[in-house]
């Protein structure tokens, strides 16, 4: 689909949610570099799809309905109800008296299983929780950085052809940094982000695809943020080669 000049700056929440063909996509990411506004609704649009995604339900994992089902399939029915007889009185009697603790010992392993489902299901909803109010927390320490009276920007290109930003405060002591055109990295792989403090490069987190993060560290006193392939989980030193290395924004 043909985009006039003017109908760039609709596509930033499509871009957000990948959800661009590839020239609409081209079109956006180098038109991105450019654009501030752009930049700011991409952030706040990553930012809120990750949020919705992280408060979205899971499917219970498949061992549950496991023990659920063998603790019913454990539990022996009543006995059927028979008129009493003369010659069947005494083991109708009997079998009523095993009853009643058979039908105790099915209540109290019914009440054990369905515990363990509501105990599963609280665990389940607190830890949404959480990942909802870190998210949130995350959005808004991003915000803080793009919306700082003193933030300062600078632009760059990663050797892997990928558009990059920095969003720095030097009174929060804080930057932020946005990719656009990220390739997946290779499995057993990931990008790594990098403080550079007068040639020592300390580890500033992680980035896993398209999007914006915050820096971590102390940005005060680094000269450049780095980007590098690094082993799944990271490293305390780089690696490989820089795909990038972008002096902060002063």
């Amino acid at each position: 689909m043909k985009q006039h000049h003017s109908d760039v700056h609709t596509l930033a929440a499509a871009y957000a949610l990948n959800a661009l063909d590839p020239a609409e996509r081209t079109a956006f990411a180098d038109h991105l570099p450019y654009c501030q506004a752009c930049r700011e609704e991409v952030a706040e649009f990553e930012a809120t799809a990750a949020r919705l995604a992280d408060a979205a339900a899971q499917t219970p994992p498949p061992a549950m309905k496991h023990h659920v089902m063998a603790a019913v399939d454990g539990v022996r029915q009543l006995p059927p109800r028979v008129t009493d007889t003369a010659p069947t009185a005494g083991l109708a009697s009997a079998l009523r008296r095993r009853a009643v603790p058979l039908a105790l010992a099915a209540s109290v392993v019914a009440a054990a299983s369905f515990a363990g489902v509501a105990a599963w299901q609280n665990q389940q909803r607190e830890q949404y929780q959480q990942r909802a109010v870190q998210a949130e927390q995350r959005l808004n320490d991003v915000s803080a950085v793009l919306a700082a009276p003193d933030a300062r920007t600078v632009h760059g290109r990663a050797s892997n052809g990928a558009v990059t930003t920095v969003v720095a405060s030097e009174r929060q002591n804080r930057a932020a940094f946005t990719a656009a055109g990220l390739p997946a990295p290779a499995p057993g792989q990931t990008y790594q982000l990098w403080l550079d403090h007068d040639g020592t490069m300390r580890p500033a987190g992680f980035i896993h695809q398209d999007g914006t993060v915050l820096i971590d560290g102390d940005t005060a006193g680094a000269g450049a943020v780095g980007l590098t392939l690094e082993p799944a989980g990271g490293s305390r030193r780089p690696t490989t080669a820089p795909l990038l290395l972008m002096a902060l924004p002063t």
